[in-house]
């Protein structure tokens, strides 16, 4: 889907651009919808269930209500349709409105080629075809994937964001090689399900915010750098005139950054056949 660009009539749409979102099924064409795909979302301001701030540069932004996504994918042999595809404002991939069979509606994550009125369906017998659901076992080597499930039933959760995919790259025994958007080379269990294809929204990556203010509207507050503060703020702050902080880069909580591996997991490391790049 291209992205549309604007005359500069104001400094704000001077380097400001949006997706085009003419592939996507117009709001008054869409059809209705039950309340329980649509659900109330708070906002936490980046605090906890102390109410202590746990994540900086997190308030404000415009009210959204949740889509229900179906990450399980676990209506199985039921052949559906594409009703739709819309926008969502909490993920960057745009989302798929299946019509099923026996009359139940779902959403799930749209792929790239997936075209309103294609037919989805999850099964071990599925074709491999954007959208359709099978387990590892089923699908041939060299297939990409996305919506992955790590543990066999828990549902999807890797590559789900727009654009991703990873590969399916070797088959031994009850494993399977998959080589994830990062480049890691991960074993997975034959059968853990993933969806066919590469998720929507490719472009999503060369979108310009372009102004403070629409940084706003998504929930981002501004983020202060640590050589304009104070010692006691940062651990690269103080010092005379403008320095550039001494030392390696670090939080403000002293813990290193840019390269620094903070990985604690010895339980899956053996799944980990080669780290990412």
């Amino acid at each position: 889907m291209p992205i549309k660009s604007f005359k500069p009539k104001t400094p704000g749409q001077r380097f400001k651009n949006v997706a085009d979102f003419s592939g996507l099924t117009p709001k008054k064409e869409q059809p209705s919808k039950p309340s329980k795909l649509i659900a109330p979302l708070r906002k936490s301001g980046g605090r906890n269930v102390f109410g202590k701030m746990t994540v900086r540069h997190i308030g404000g932004g415009h009210k959204r209500m949740y889509r229900v996504i179906d990450f399980m994918r676990d209506k199985l042999e039921i052949p559906a349709k594409v009703a739709s595809l819309e926008y969502d404002p909490n993920r960057s991939a745009y989302i798929a409105l299946l019509n099923y069979a026996d009359g139940e509606k779902r959403y799930i994550l749209a792929p790239l080629n997936l075209n309103v009125g294609d037919p989805v369906l999850a099964s071990e017998g599925a074709d491999i075809k954007p959208g359709n659901n099978l387990s590892l076992l089923a699908i041939p080597v060299g297939t990409l994937i996305h919506n992955i499930e790590v543990i066999p039933g828990q549902g999807g959760k890797l590559a789900r964001s727009a654009g991703n995919y990873a590969q399916l790259m070797a088959k031994e025994g009850e494993y399977c090689q998959v080589k994830m958007p990062s480049g890691e080379m991960r074993l997975l269990h034959n059968r853990c399900k993933a969806s066919i294809g590469q998720l929507s929204n490719t472009d999503h990556e060369n979108i310009a915010i372009g102004k403070a203010g629409r940084s706003r509207w998504l929930g981002i507050r501004p983020t202060n750098r640590g050589v304009s503060m104070n010692p006691i703020d940062h651990p690269h702050g103080g010092g005379e005139g403008k320095s550039s902080g001494g030392g390696h880069p670090r939080t403000p909580w002293g813990v290193p950054t840019k390269g620094y591996k903070t990985r604690n997991n010895k339980r899956t490391d053996a799944f980990i056949v080669a780290r990412r790049k």
